[in-house]
């Protein structure tokens, strides 16, 4: 039987990702590309349609951080601006699928976990660069 080349799901994206991270509760999917990954569900604002996106994420305590970063992009992603419609949310941490509250990281508590972020994907430094809009790290708290 052939070995999967990639047998943390470090080639998944999007629906594609999430699909699998479901399907297995995150045995694959879970670790990516060095990181961890939880599953991020909101409605969204205009749609009123749950929408799911994978998303990098370390844990603070009993919290989960995540960053908005759309990789540099002008505008933040619409899963950020769904959350800001409705705090209250739905993640999955593995198999494990957790009613949570968002809230939005400002001054010494931003920066302290920009950096806890930062040290898991550089790249969000090269992001921040790109933009003039300040990216929001975002911090789950179990509800």
């Amino acid at each position: 039987m052939a070995e999967d080349p990639k047998p943390f799901g470090d080639d998944l994206f999007g629906a594609e990702h999430v699909r699998v991270y479901r399907e297995t509760g995150g045995q694959r999917g879970y670790d990516w590309r060095g990181t961890t990954i939880l599953l991020l569900t909101t409605t969204g604002r205009a749609s009123g349609q749950e929408r799911t996106t994978p998303l990098i994420h370390r844990t603070d305590g009993d919290t989960w951080v995540v960053v908005a970063s759309k990789g540099g992009a002008p505008d933040h992603p619409d899963w950020y601006k769904n959350l800001q419609a409705e705090l209250d949310v739905l993640i999955q941490v593995k198999s494990e699928r957790i009613p949570v509250r968002a809230e939005t990281a400002e001054g010494d508590e931003r920066t302290r976990l920009w950096q806890l972020m930062t040290e898991v994907w550089p790249a969000y430094d090269d992001y921040q660069r790109k933009t003039d809009r300040q990216i929001p790290v975002v911090v789950f708290r179990r509800r």
